[in-house]
């Protein structure tokens, strides 16, 4: 009989040992709320909020630096993206983005950052290095989603009134490819192997799925909630998991987020999450999935193994943007 005890108390020890581990894998989540002009910051240990920072006005994108160290935030109104250091959460200093910034992405290597100039219908290329801006690429009517390869060799820029996606050479700086999709284009994401380029269509109620080698529409994801006016289902946000197996979409208003198979494009579940529902983003070892709610002022926090909704935390004022750097 003492020999069943002892393997529990083992079990016991080990369990309390990955506890006590867990804290070196601790993160947290940033959140832009466009109308508070602050960015809300939660734990990952319990999902409570812990900070706010205050920033420009109108916060919309917002994204971590690869090596964790620096958020950047579109400040909007201010034509700017303000840089805030994961440490000590203080604005550290500003980048030259052009006017109206809404959303940008950072290279792989964390040397560039490709920014859409709303207003200006530009991508704009900054060095992170020395903070400056290096050329701006003219590209569709009110460019907004920015997505880039994992190599870092192509960026997609997505134009809301042209409807097109603008694939963008990282070397000479030049569109090499634009593909047409559905009505207002929200955002852009590259599978993990560079196979495919997932380009959510906010009116058109589809995501393109691109192929990326030879830019052609090889399907287009489509979405059907019982009870729930066609109209309202707008893809914005898109997140694919790091095997490529499962993607989130965000509906908009549908206040959904839709669970697809990454490789038959079926589209597996609505999950009931917040109020206009608008971005994404995975927590660093991808358990879980956060959504930015912007009617509701809160986020919804997604077990990604069971696909249920697990919390819902109130941040600021509509929420806009969501990402996640390990704890400093």
């Amino acid at each position: 009989m003492p020999k069943p005890v002892r393997i529990i108390a083992g079990m016991a020890l080990i369990s309390a040992l990955c506890l006590t581990a867990n804290p070196a894998f601790a993160y947290r989540i940033y959140v832009s709320n466009e109308r508070g002009n602050d960015v809300t910051v939660l734990d990952s240990e319990n999902f409570e909020v812990v900070e706010t920072i205050k920033v420009g006005q109108r916060p919309r994108g917002i994204a971590v630096s690869p090596d964790g160290t620096k958020i950047y935030v579109c400040a909007s109104d201010d034509d700017t993206i303000e840089i805030i250091d994961t440490a000590t959460h203080q604005i550290i200093g500003t980048l030259p983005s052009g006017p109206d910034p809404e959303l940008m992405v950072v290279s792989p290597d964390g040397t560039l950052m490709y920014v859409a100039n709303e207003d200006d219908n530009l991508v704009t290329v900054i060095d992170l290095q020395t903070g400056s801006r290096i050329v701006e690429i003219p590209v569709g009517v009110e460019p907004e989603g920015m997505g880039i390869s994992p190599d870092g060799k192509i960026i997609v820029n997505t134009s809301e009134t042209t409807n097109m996606a603008h694939f963008i050479d990282r070397d000479s700086e030049q569109i090499i490819a634009n593909v047409l999709v559905d009505s207002r284009p929200r955002f852009a994401e590259f599978k993990k192997d560079n196979s495919e380029v997932w380009v959510s269509a906010e009116i058109g109620g589809t995501v393109s799925v691109i192929d990326a080698a030879t830019r052609d529409i090889k399907h287009k994801v489509t979405f059907e909630i019982p009870g729930i006016s066609p109209e309202l289902i707008q893809p914005v946000g898109v997140r694919l998991t790091e095997d490529g197996s499962k993607a989130y979409v965000a509906l908009g208003p549908a206040n959904r987020v839709a669970v697809v198979d990454g490789n038959t494009y079926e589209v597996l579940d609505y999950l009931l999450v917040g109020q206009r529902v608008w971005q994404l983003a995975f927590s660093p070892d991808g358990a879980h999935l956060f959504s930015t709610n912007g009617i509701s002022n809160d986020i919804s926090i997604i077990d990604t193994k069971t696909d249920e909704v697990i919390k819902s935390v109130q941040v600021g004022q509509q929420p806009w943007g969501v990402t996640v750097a390990a704890k400093q």
